[in-house]
């Protein structure tokens, strides 16, 4: 649910309020039953956790197989170092 942000007329108290988008918004401030009217909010970042949702999760094939050719070859576990 988002949290609408309001303040009241009278008393100039400010309340954040979970609502949902569908409910009615509010009229009168709880404090004081002033008039109150809602704020516009700067809205909510996303926060992405986890792995995925990058860029180069979603590349083409071409430049995969591309990015193997770049990289160094590594040794073979069967060679010793003499």
């Amino acid at each position: 649910m988002p949290t609408y942000e309001y303040q009241c007329v009278k008393c100039k108290k400010r309340h954040d309020v979970f609502q949902s988008i569908t409910a009615k918004p509010l009229s009168r401030c709880p404090a004081c039953k002033g008039p109150m009217k809602r704020l516009l909010g700067s809205g909510s970042g996303f926060l992405f956790k986890g792995g995925g949702f990058y860029t180069t999760d979603y590349r083409s094939k071409s430049y995969h197989d591309a990015k193997k050719k770049d990289q160094p070859a590594k040794p073979s576990g069967d060679q010793k170092a003499s």
